[in-house]
């Protein structure tokens, strides 16, 4: 079982980026079989039309015998949420706490252009979900509607209800159930409270995204939605960034109390060009930005710089081409950026906002 993907792939058109998704993501590290298991991959396209009930559901008026019906239809993200958690329950665990992940088959939910669409009003309450543990799980939990739910129940293919305090469970695909005794606040391991009708990520479902950084104005992706993700850049230029070499260790990583020092060098950095960054107070980094220890070279070239580059000196680029010692030719576009990473985090390192 490998650790869900929540990742953005950015970079200039052409590059390549739903080509990797297709040909190494989902097969290689997802372990996905497209031909085998198409229901297990689920794609969209976000454009300024699609709104949240084409990614949660929606109903839809369809005309029988002169006589107007209204069906719900499930939106993308349900599809693959009620995909995922199938996936679990068709394994058959005899305890929930047991579950064998090995076999849990991975779903991904691919969405290309992410950011032609409003991701914040696309995604609504489910925004919420994108927060992770180390498990993989959702750190919290959302609620769906009533009707949203029981599709939801409906896609899984499986029957929940509780009796007498336990919760029964109908496998898909068996005639008989099985009980699960003593559960806490009617709440199952699996995320599910049949009471609330809320539900969370499991450690089954990736989502991974495309965009294009040429296409950044068509909608604001703002600084909360951007955190929640990982990100990776596919440049045009294959040249290999030189390996970091920050740290105590010199490999390129930064340990816990490394990462905490390097943050707060970088956020006095950031106050000192107050005047260049507009609301100051949303750009500085806290310290869950990353959230995985040691912090590694990629995760700083990828998510940190491309965050400043994007949303931080997205105005004006001089305060880097200051602090980097270099001439405005010589950092163009975030490419440039990102490969001059160890110079970066050497600067800020030692940057005094005294001086």
């Amino acid at each position: 079982m490998n650790s869900p993907i929540q990742k953005i792939l950015f970079g200039s058109p052409g590059t390549g980026k739903s080509h990797r998704i297709d040909n190494e993501i989902i097969p290689k590290v997802l372990v996905i079989d497209q031909e085998k298991h198409p229901e297990n991959v689920i794609k969209t396209v976000f454009h300024p039309e699609y709104s949240n009930g084409d990614f949660m559901g929606k109903l839809v008026p369809i005309t029988r015998a002169s006589k107007v019906e209204y069906n719900f239809y499930e939106g993308h993200f349900l599809r693959a949420l009620g995909q995922a958690y199938k996936n679990i329950l068709t394994t058959k665990p005899s305890h929930f706490n047991q579950i064998n992940w090995e076999q849990v088959k991975n779903v991904a939910l691919v969405i290309d252009e992410i950011n032609r669409g409003n991701s914040a009003s696309i995604f609504g309450v489910c925004f919420q979900l994108l927060d992770r543990e180390n498990t993989g799980w959702s750190s919290y939990s959302v609620n769906l509607t009533e009707i949203e739910f029981y599709k939801f129940i409906e896609i899984i293919g499986t029957k929940i209800s509780i009796v007498d305090g336990n919760l029964k469970f109908q496998f898909p695909g068996d005639s008989h159930f099985v009980f699960f005794e003593n559960l806490k606040d009617k709440f199952t391991p699996l995320g599910i409270n049949t009471e609330t009708k809320s539900v969370k990520l499991p450690p089954n479902l990736s989502i991974v995204a495309t965009m294009n950084t040429s296409d950044n104005s068509i909608y604001f992706m703002d600084s909360a939605f951007k955190r929640r993700w990982e990100w990776e850049f596919i440049n045009w230029d294959d040249t290999i960034p030189l390996p970091g070499t920050y740290g105590e260790s010199g490999n390129g990583t930064l340990n816990e109390t490394e990462w905490l020092n390097f943050i707060k060098k970088l956020n006095n950095f950031l106050k000192a060009h107050h005047t260049s960054i507009r609301g100051i107070e949303d750009k500085q980094i806290g310290n869950y930005f990353i959230k995985e220890r040691p912090v590694k070279a990629e995760q700083i070239q990828n998510k940190l710089m491309f965050f400043l580059w994007d949303s931080v000196f997205n105005r004006d680029k001089r305060p880097l081409v200051d602090l980097l010692d270099v001439t405005k030719d010589k950092l163009v576009t975030f490419g440039d950026f990102t490969k001059l990473h160890n110079i970066f985090v050497e600067k800020i390192m030692k940057f005094n906002i005294h001086k």
